[in-house]
């Protein structure tokens, strides 16, 4: 068996792994990244950017349906080509995934090594015929679709959103489970592009969204749009030839049959450990057999093992995994001396339409009675009526003893966009005076964010 000795071992070549692997570098250590997968992120091949890429084409045919309320008419049928839409994504995602391993490319041959990991101990790595000696090593192996086990029932009816990015042409019908952020956008997208969608979720969530007011006022946009069963009652699942059908109790209140193409699975991610050999270590593991680490250093109790980016769980964004896997191995290469990690403003976007995001601190882990909220309908905001965009609602919470904002929750026109000013006000520690203080152009649809925070600076002055 071949040996390799290095100083750190980086399990994965996605977002974290790949910066586990240049901070390694560059602070002067040996190291060699391991992966056993294809080349590419999760975010390029099957996560954020595909998924965008859907949602343009859906965004680009319902706008061209809406167009008569401005005195535009567009006359004749609006056809959609499914072979087509599919073959943009597939490109342009391809094209996506080609940046990232050319990245790849420029690692020297000598410090990648191809093939799945295992641990024979803390710091021996098995590689099929290749045995890795590391003083430390950095797990940065991701996360696949969760799949709870009745829907197992459905064999090749059922698909994870992998799988959508693959299709070549769209279907009739697809049910779709998890109104989360994936199923919320993949559902909409594929309803807007003429699928028969159905969205069903448990415990009446919608989105990321924790402030009852937000979620409720989300959950009834969407609806006016496609059928969305946040809390659904769902009997049977089952596969009959080609279709899957479900058993299930409609928002009627009456129990119906329907028969779909395929059932999308949004319902969540787990973390890829388990077939790493963990057991062979002296690492403690929680239920789902993730090593139990410190979030602010991301190591693993006391050993020479860290654990980044979505392989952690904490926050499986593109951004924290990039920081995070940055951290891990900058850790791993002054270790046992480590540091925290200083983590950015929380920020989630949900690419949906209207957007979603939340910034800040959550209203669900906030004491209702030690904060103000700022609030502001898009109905009426002047910039948001001219574009016809003017559906949602804003809410800004704020430290009644402090004056600081806190967080924000929101759905609505340009979400995207608000949701960078609030972080950016949220990490600089900004009080809601001070937010006003900034200016703020005519006619935005920024100005909503503005009526929320002298909302919110009038209940503090209260």
């Amino acid at each position: 068996m071949k040996q390799l000795h290095v100083d750190i071992a980086v399990i994965g070549a996605g977002t974290a792994g790949l910066a586990a692997y240049r901070a390694a570098k560059a602070a002067g250590k040996t190291a060699v990244v391991i992966e056993g997968g294809a080349y590419g992120t999760t975010c390029a091949r099957v996560g954020c950017m595909p998924s965008k890429l859907l949602i343009a084409a859906a965004d680009a045919a319902h706008e061209l349906r809406h167009t008569a309320p401005f005195g535009v008419h567009v006359d004749g049928e609006i056809r959609i080509d499914g072979r087509e839409v599919m073959d943009r994504v597939r490109r342009e995602r391809d094209r996506f995934v080609g940046f990232v391993v050319r990245g790849v490319d420029g690692i020297p041959a000598e410090d990648k090594l191809e093939g799945y990991a295992r641990f024979v101990d803390n710091t021996l790595l098995e590689v099929d015929d290749t045995r890795v000696h590391a003083s430390r090593v950095v797990i940065a192996t991701g996360s696949s679709p969760a799949i709870p086990s009745p829907f197992k029932a459905l064999g090749d009816r059922l698909i994870v959103n992998d799988d959508v990015f693959s299709w070549e042409a769209l279907p009739e019908s697809v049910a779709v489970f998890g109104p989360g952020v994936i199923g919320l956008e993949l559902g909409q997208a594929l309803s807007r592009l003429g699928v028969r969608v159905k969205v069903f979720g448990v415990r009446g969530g919608v989105g990321p969204l924790s402030d009852p007011a937000i979620r409720d006022y989300a959950r009834i946009a969407f609806q006016q749009e496609f059928y969305l069963a946040p809390d659904a009652d769902v009997k049977e699942m089952r596969r009959d030839g080609n279709k899957a059908v479900l058993r299930f109790v409609d928002l009627n209140g009456e129990e119906v049959t329907e028969s779909f193409d395929y059932v999308l699975a949004a319902t969540g991610r787990s973390p890829n450990v388990q077939n790493l050999g963990l057991e062979n270590t002296s690492l403690t593991r929680d239920a789902r057999g993730v090593p139990l680490f410190d979030p602010d250093t991301l190591q693993c109790g006391k050993s020479p093992i860290f654990i980044a980016g979505d392989a952690n769980n904490v926050l499986p964004l593109l951004h924290e995994a990039a920081d995070e896997g940055k951290a891990a191995g900058e850790n791993a290469a002054r270790y046992p001396k480590v540091l925290p990690l200083n983590r950015r403003a929380p920020i989630a976007v949900v690419f949906s339409d209207p957007q979603i995001m939340m910034v800040g601190q959550r209203f669900a882990d906030l004491n209702a009675n030690e904060i103000a909220v700022g609030e502001v309908s898009f109905e009426d905001q002047g910039r948001s009526r001219v574009m016809l965009k003017n559906r949602g609602l804003l809410h800004v919470y704020a430290d009644k003893a402090t004056g600081r904002f806190l967080g924000a929750e929101m759905i609505g026109p340009r979400a995207e966009h608000i949701a960078h000013l609030l972080a950016w006000s949220y990490q600089s520690q900004l009080s809601i005076d001070a937010m006003l203080a900034m200016p703020f152009y005519h006619p935005v649809v920024e100005e909503g964010l503005r009526t929320a925070l002298r909302d919110a600076a009038a209940k503090l002055a209260v």
